[in-house]
This record gives structure tokens, sequence and C-alpha cells, in this order.
């Protein structure tokens, strides 16, 4: 079906509403073949956001819930009763994910580990033969993010990134307006993701409680420097590097994916940033208010272009979130859901050079707003983007957000935190795939 109905049909108001029918799958190859679906980690967005999309659908699209792996005993625990009363299952749980695929129990996988375990994570799953819906950020190292590339690529497995936007029915409308040439050459996007949210990351009761021997420290590090066991880095690791971006990682990869998308671009041609630890000094290592500056356009032409700004705070969430692109004609604000003549050039002005005035009609975009609340889970568009993985594990077509589109937010990312941690201007080099920071490739 085209892209547009999907998305109409699969955007609902309620993750109840089910409006499909079985029959639809029973004509696709292998439909009647029940998916065995495992959870890589049964994490907080895996139960506010996967479960329910996946418990609406489970029954008519013959999908099961079979295993769960995770490395501490009590989200194990946790996550078995969890699953089982939610989806009527009995799922199996494994200490680890060498045990897991070696039990050949499942088809594909939902993998919300911490954010430096993506892309590694995902690497496991396609060897093992496993379809994946990876959450973002893919990848918080270029080296990671080349092996998860190349592995994926080397594989015949369907991988669904969780940049749910992706999914969204304004967004797609918003795509065709650029890409149609109405709306002008983009000239500047503004994103903006505020919380005021002293808890956001934190787990003070369950870093209390958590001991060593709860957990496969060891193997939780993957491939990061050994350092001593320290229940924050395993529970809060979105506050420390070289464990998670923080900021870009999980929020900005989102928005700047949005970028991306509509204009075809793989990456940023330069990063600078700024920013801090100015309102919560809790021990964390990772910036609670960030400024980054992207330079976009074509790699052959550095005298055209745009500009991207990127701004977070988590001291004061007035703004909350906007992602807002500029023409010379006027604007598309993805808050609203409005394309509008707002800052276009006017009759008056352009009178005075010889020019015709460039003023967009008004219109209004198809579909849904974002939430606002930095909260994305139980939202329309993730079970859309949920629905369309599970759609393609059946179909083998490709999904909404491919590995590809992992590939180039993580690349963004990782500019914007080498931006951050060096103060310097960062540069990614086409032939090596790495990011350089000064001249030289930024690691950890």
């Amino acid at each position: 079906m085209e892209r547009r109905e999907f998305i109409q049909k699969t955007t609902f108001a309620s993750l109840g509403a089910l409006t499909f029918s079985a029959k639809s799958y029973a004509k696709i190859i292998g439909a009647n073949d029940r998916v065995r679906v495992g959870c890589v980690g049964f994490s907080d967005r895996h139960r506010a956001s996967h479960v329910g999309p996946f418990k609406a659908l489970q029954k008519e699209m013959n999908f099961e819930m079979t295993a769960l792996s995770d490395l501490w005993n009590r989200r194990r625990e946790e996550g078995k009763a969890f699953l089982d009363k939610q989806l009527g299952s009995d799922v199996k749980v494994f200490r680890n994910n060498e045990e897991l695929y070696d039990s050949k129990m499942v088809d594909a996988v939902f993998i919300s580990t911490a954010d430096f375990q993506h892309a590694l994570h995902t690497v496991e799953a396609v060897k093992a033969g496993c379809d994946t819906y990876t959450e973002k950020p893919l990848a918080e190292t270029m080296e990671d993010a080349r092996a998860v590339l190349k592995a994926v690529k080397n594989s015949k497995q369907i991988v669904q990134i969780g940049s749910q936007r992706r999914s969204g029915e304004n967004y797609f409308a918003a795509e065709d307006f650029i890409k149609s040439g109405k709306f002008g050459p983009i000239v500047m996007v503004e994103l903006m993701w505020n919380v005021n949210q002293p808890e956001r990351w934190r787990r003070p009761e369950l870093v209390k409680n958590l001991k060593e021997t709860d957990v496969d420290w060891k193997r939780y590090l993957m491939n990061r420097p050994y350092e001593a066991f320290d229940p924050r880095k395993y529970l809060e690791y979105r506050l420390f590097w070289p464990y998670s971006s923080g900021i870009p990682g999980q929020w900005m990869s989102h928005q700047i994916d949005t970028v991306h998308w509509f204009t075809g671009l793989p990456h940023p041609r330069s990063v600078v940033a700024n920013g801090g630890i100015y309102q919560w000094k809790d021990g964390r290592s990772n910036a609670d208010t960030l400024t980054v500056v992207f330079d976009y356009g074509p790699l052959d032409d550095p005298k055209s272009g745009f500009q991207v700004q990127f701004t977070s705070r988590f001291s004061n969430s007035a703004g909350e979130t906007k992602e807002l692109y500029y023409s010379n004609g006027g604007m598309i604000n993805l808050d609203t859901n409005e394309i509008s003549s707002t800052g276009g050039l006017t009759e008056g002005h352009a009178k005075t050079m010889g020019l015709k005035a460039n003023l967009l009609a008004p219109m209004k975009l198809e579909g849904q707003k974002v939430a606002s609340d930095a909260n994305t889970g139980g939202d329309p568009l993730t079970f859309a983007h949920i629905k369309n993985w599970m759609e393609c594990v059946r179909s083998r077509k490709q999904s909404h957000a491919p590995i590809e589109a992992g590939y180039s937010h993580s690349i963004a990312t990782i500019m914007s935190n080498a931006a951050y941690r060096t103060g310097l201007k960062v540069t990614f080099d086409e032939k090596t795939q790495e990011v350089l920071a000064g001249g030289k490739v930024f690691k950890y």
C-alpha cells in the first residue's frame, strides 16, 4: 500500500484501536508462520513504548514474545512477570544475548539497552539471523557505527531504527512539500528540546540497591575501557560518557534525522558546540545545557547550503520541543503542523532590489504533532513505527527507518559530542568515515 495510506491506517488516537484485517496478512508469504520475538534489555523504554503496540498487533499479525535477555537478575524477573501478564506469554529468560541466540527461540528482537550498546547488540542479532527494532542512538562511536552498518548490509535482516518521526503522517507531508520544490531552498533549521526535570535519567533508589553480583559488569562494558563497577553508570548511563553522549544521542538524534530525511544529505559538513553542567551538579559528566550549530549542504559546493541550530536545556522547559524549517518564502512549523509565510520576503523589501515577493501560501500539514513533553512513550508515532517494522518483517520490504538512517544520525551525534568535548570545529572525513576534531580522529 502507498506510504501515506499506510500511515493513515496506523496512526491511532488509542493504541487499542485496530482496523486492519488478518486476511490481508494471510496473502503474504510466510504469514502463517508465527514470528517469535525477543526482548534484548528490559528497559523503561521497552515497558512503556514497545509492549503496548506489540500487544495490540501480535494476535492479528501472528507474532509472539518468547524470550527475554537481560544482564540484571532483577530485570529478568520483573520483565518476565510483566511480559507474561501483558502479552499472555510464557517468556523464557536468559542471562545474556549469547544464551538467547544459542537457544534458537527468536526470529526478531527489540533492542533497548544502554546507548553505547545498541550498535553491537544489533550486530549480534543480525549475525544470529534475527531482524531488529533498534532504539536510537544507533551508535556513539564511528567504530561501532561502521561495524553495525557493515553487518546489516551483509545480512538479509530487516532493521528498524527507533526514529519514529519517520512514521509520522505530518512528517511525510513536510517531506513531500520540501522535495516538491514548493518550499524553496532551506535557509535555516531551528531545533529545540527543553525540559525541567531533575529526575530525568536519574534512578537514585535503584542505584542504592544494585550490587555488582546482581549483574554481569564486564559483559555490560562491551568494548568500552574497563573501569570498576559503578551502579550509576549501569543505571544512569545517559549521564556519563562514554556510555552515552546524553543530549545529542537521546534527543538531538530524533530531530537531526528529519534534516537528513527531508534533504537527502547524509551528514553535516561541520559542527561546533558549546554547553555545560549548569544546573544539576550531581556528578554527571554529560551536559545539562547544550547548543550545537551545524553546517549542511552539498559536499562538493561549500558556497551553498544552510545552517541548523539545536538547543537543549534541563533547567527550564519553556519552548519545549520545536522543529522549525525556514526558506526565503516562509516556514514549516512541525510543532503546530503549519506552513506559513512568516518571515518570507514581502513586496516592500523585494521591490527596492528589483525582486518579487516570495511568500508561501498558508496551509496545514496532515497528521498529529509530536508530544512536546519529551516523553515519547505510548505516542501514535511509535505505534505506527512498530507496526511498520512488524509488517516489514513479514514482507521483507525496507522499513521506514533503515540502517542508513541510523548511520547518518550517528555521524551527526558523534560530531556534536566531539565538538562539545573538544571545543573544536568538527568535520567528517568521507574517505575514512571518521569524525575529525581539529584534524584528529575523535575517540573517547
